[in-house]
């Protein structure tokens, strides 16, 4: 993004084309602003002319009639004024909700590799805070700046007419003006830059400690982060009021100034009533002139650096829709079922494009077998099965199912006919049914009974309160570690996959549950290619096949009798270590 304390005109033009589905009401709201401009200023030169005209010459029909005319002229602005409001704000909302739509899909559609990198409360201030600030460039920015500039325009122009002389006056104060407006807008503009930035870490902050908060107060952590907190809260208030601070000083100094002018303008205009250089009816509508000439003066700044946060948000909300870190979609067939071998072909794969995790892998999964992948932590394992849904790209080599290559297939029906059953069971708000189907209305709820019965879980979801309604907290805070992992088991059966893969599903079950998890997991892969990553060796050894990895190399591979049988195997160390040495 371009330097952001220069106006950009660049981000100002694509900010603007997002309202191009509402341009009707665009229009409006600057048709509205160019006629506000002369319907504000024309009431204080009708004042003018009512008292020079019908006062001194007690006209009483005529001040009736001009009364009448002020006083419809006060209802017409009013009632353009309620519509410049509204549908700023309206224009404002309906484009910041489309955007907010639009980032969404957008970070949905990322690699895994951006949230690997980048703080969840990142991506919150983009999609929450950074777009809410957008709405300020319609309802407080660019068709207000211009509304005000239109009515200075015009507040100058009827002053002129009225009295050259009394306007020169005026004008004689506002060279200070344009100086303490200019110190203002340069000052507060870097300030809001400085929030925007605590803004960003306090959400960061919160995000990561509010969601880890059980490790905090595990290791009575609490102190320790309340004091860093304590210094992101005090950096944060301490740029909000440097903010505050600046608009302390320039709201006073403009009332000063405005006040010299005024007094200005009443020496002189009285010097010149009595010399008759000056009419009584411009000395009285001057005063407000005055009033409609500083008030847009003293909110323009302000407006303005308004617009420029607005940009600056506008940058990086559109820096993270120009992230192209994600999958390109290259395949053109949507495939109904995954029927087939499994084959890697040669598969390499590194998260940073040089450091390889996965090196030459190769190997053939049966249609309808059952393969297990163990080894150390960090040689390859979950990587393997997140390059097979094509979380990520590879470097090189090939991967297909029945014959086919799976760049050739759309990314969504890939993925639709791949389940995974992951450690850490990811629960969301909502009720038991909602987080088995995901609120896919082709999965009714009678289906989801039939797969919880089938899988074992669906006594234990009866005895919840409300059954399959009961309503689940944030991670499933409110259910056990084998409950939540249960859930996911239906959950993933519920889909009807072609493809199963189970990653260290069972390494966090207590031996009580593991019984239960075990049948589950025999009637998911039943009749299913299946692979499963492990570390208790007593959920694979009846596995067609069994991977052995190290440093994201395939260093044996066969079934489990095969493998028990090769000398200083890997498989046959980790086999005795669980076993043997325990009997």
């Amino acid at each position: 993004m371009k330097n952001k304390q220069q106006f950009d005109f660049e981000i100002f033009k694509r900010v603007i084309r997002l309202a191009n589905p509402y341009k009707g009401i665009l229009f409006f709201c600057a048709f509205l602003a160019v006629v506000l401009a002369p319907v504000t200023v024309i009431r204080p030169y009708l004042i003018k002319e009512m008292v020079d005209k019908y006062i001194f010459k007690s006209d009483v029909e005529g001040m009736i009639f001009m009364t009448g005319v002020i006083f419809g002229v006060l209802i017409l602005n009013v009632c353009l004024r309620y519509l410049f409001i509204y549908y700023t704000n309206w224009l404002g909302q309906s484009v910041i909700r489309d955007l907010r739509m639009k980032v969404f899909n957008h970070i949905t559609s990322l690699k895994l590799r951006y949230f690997d990198t980048t703080p969840i409360g990142t991506s919150t201030t983009r999609t929450i805070n950074d777009i809410e600030t957008i709405n300020s460039i319609f309802t407080q920015g660019v068709i207000t700046i211009i509304a005000d500039l239109l009515t200075l325009i015009a507040v100058l122009v009827i002053m002129t007419i009225t009295s050259w002389k009394l306007t020169l006056i005026c004008l004689t104060t506002a060279p200070f003006l344009i100086l303490a407006t200019y110190i203002f807008k340069e000052k507060v503009k870097a300030s809001y830059q400085v929030v925007r930035t605590q803004i960003q870490k306090m959400n960061a902050f919160l995000q990561e400690r509010i969601t880890g908060m059980k490790i905090v107060q595990v290791f009575n952590a609490e102190k320790q982060q309340m004091d860093t907190f304590k210094g992101i809260n005090r950096d944060y208030t301490q740029a909000n009021l440097n903010s505050i601070l600046y608009y302390a000083i320039f709201f006073p100094v403009v009332e000063i100034i405005s006040a010299i002018a005024l007094g200005l303008m009443v020496w002189y205009g009285a010097k010149g009533v009595i010399a008759g250089d000056v009419s009584l009816g411009a000395l009285v509508a001057f005063p407000l002139f005055l009033s409609l000439l500083f008030r847009p003066i003293r909110l323009l700044a302000d407006k303005f650096n308004t617009l420029q946060m607005g940009l600056v948000a506008a940058g990086r909300v559109f820096d993270l829709l120009d992230t192209e870190d994600k999958i390109v979609e290259k395949g053109e067939r949507a495939v109904q079922k995954l029927s087939g071998d499994v084959v890697f072909k040669d598969v390499q794969f590194a998260y940073n494009d040089k450091d390889l995790v996965l090196k030459n892998i190769s190997f053939e999964l049966k249609e309808g077998e059952t393969m297990a992948i163990i080894g150390s932590t960090g040689s390859g394992k979950s990587t393997l099965i997140n390059i097979l849904n094509r979380f990520y790209e590879l470097n090189s080599g090939e991967i297909s199912i029945g014959g086919e290559n799976i760049d050739n297939m759309t990314i969504e029906s890939l993925r639709s006919r791949i389940s995974i059953v992951l450690q850490d069971v990811f629960l969301f708000s909502g009720s038991v049914l909602e987080n088995i189907n995901l609120k896919n209305p082709a999965i009714s709820r009678e289906e989801v009974i039939a797969a919880s019965k089938m899988i074992g879980a669906h006594e234990f979801i009866e005895k919840l309160p409300g059954g399959y309604d009961y309503e689940v907290m944030e991670r499933g805070a409110t259910l056990s570690m084998g409950q939540r992992q249960l859930i996911s088991f239906v959950r993933a059966l519920v889909f009807q996959p072609d493809i199963l893969i189970l990653d260290e599903a069972t390494s966090s079950i207590d031996p009580e549950t593991e019984g239960v998890i075990q049948y589950a997991i025999e009637k998911l892969i039943s009749k299913r290619t299946s692979i499963i990553i492990a570390h208790r060796l007593s959920t694979i050894k009846h596995a067609d096949k069994i991977m052995v990895l190290d440093k994201g190399e395939i260093v044996e591979f066969g079934s489990h009798n095969e493998l028990i049988k090769q000398a200083n195997g890997h498989y046959k160390a980790l086999y005795e270590m669980q076993f043997i040495e325990v009997g």
